[in-house]
């Protein structure tokens, strides 16, 4: 895994990662960094290594990575036993209408660390750690993390310095 010794231009931070491994490395990395209320969306293709992300975030947390499973036919896992709970979402399947968004306030924005695949979907423009994924090669995808609000430079920033 290499990751940009600083922000580059727009503040995004770019990762090149070689291996689920090591997607599960800048994961866990986050993970021992985020805080309660935090917001994290994910964007990029099918198999770009979102959810093997998530195993990484849950690592970091304290949460056993072997429980982490996409919800994509559950649209949210919860997750206890680590320093935070982890609220896991996925969208693919769907586009939240108004009312469902409301619903989902109380993970989106409780004390937990909420993760969100296919954030796009969500419809809303809440602040949040923004990270893209981007398929370089077979076995390499670029992951672009970038602040979406001013509460997340810190955390940008946190990453960066390894």
């Amino acid at each position: 895994m290499t990751v940009s010794p600083t922000i580059g231009p727009g503040g995004s931070l770019p990762i090149h990662s070689r291996s689920e491994e090591e997607t599960r490395q800048f994961g866990r990395r986050l993970g021992e960094r985020v805080r309660g209320g935090d917001l994290v969306g994910l964007y990029g293709e099918l198999g770009s290594g979102k959810t093997c992300l998530v195993h990484g975030i849950a690592d970091g947390l304290g949460v056993a990575p072997h429980k982490v499973r996409s919800p994509t036919f559950t649209l949210i896992n919860e997750y206890s036993g680590g320093r935070l709970p982890l609220y896991h979402m996925d969208l693919y399947r769907l586009t939240p209408s108004a009312v469902d968004r409301m619903a989902l306030r109380d993970y989106l924005y409780g004390d937990g660390v909420c993760v969100v695949e296919w954030f796009d979907r969500l419809g809303e423009q809440a602040p949040h750690l923004a990270i893209e994924f981007t398929f370089v090669g077979e076995n390499e995808r670029l992951l672009v993390a970038a602040a979406r609000g001013v509460q997340y430079d810190a955390l940008l920033n946190a990453l960066s310095e390894g």
